[in-house]
């Protein structure tokens, strides 16, 4: 965005609010600083002298609310977390999507070369490889495997 607002002689830069410039206190100061320095004005649309009016009681309400806002983003971090976990130990197995484990990326390694993906996958189902609702896994899921690197912990 700067080099493009560089590049066509930008000095203005509007954000929706300024909990959407920066959801962290020292990341919307220390950007905002920068902003600064380097000659952009930075507005918020919902309070327009959040960013460019200067004086101790603006500064102040504006790292208030930058406080806020981190908070409520650590909030729904923890939320959000809780609810997985709750999930998960209903279920007996975690939610956040295709884990990779050692076995898996061993298998898929040992079996790719000279077939396809899609051979792989199938190969893979006959050893009882197979998606968390059983079914085959898709070519695009071996090809991460045989690519990735990092393991799940499990």
């Amino acid at each position: 965005m700067l080099a493009w607002c560089a590049e066509h002689d930008c000095r203005i830069i509007i954000v929706e609010n300024a909990s959407r410039f920066a959801r962290d206190l020292i990341v919307q100061e220390t950007g905002y600083q920068m902003l600064q320095q380097a000659g952009y004005t930075l507005v918020a649309s919902d309070d327009p002298d959040a960013f460019t009016a200067s004086t101790p009681t603006q500064d102040l309400i504006r790292q208030v609310l930058g406080a806020v806002a981190q908070f409520e983003k650590a909030n729904l971090v923890a939320k959000l977390k809780a609810a997985r976990d709750r999930k998960s130990a209903q279920l007996g197995r975690r939610i956040e999507g295709p884990l990779k484990d050692a076995a898996q990326v061993a298998a898929a390694r040992r079996l790719a070369p000279s077939r396809s993906l899609r051979a792989v996958a199938e190969a893979m189902a006959e050893e009882g490889f197979r998606t968390a609702t059983g079914t085959v896994l898709s070519a695009a899921h071996v090809s991460r495997l045989i690519k990735d690197i990092r393991l799940a912990s499990r």
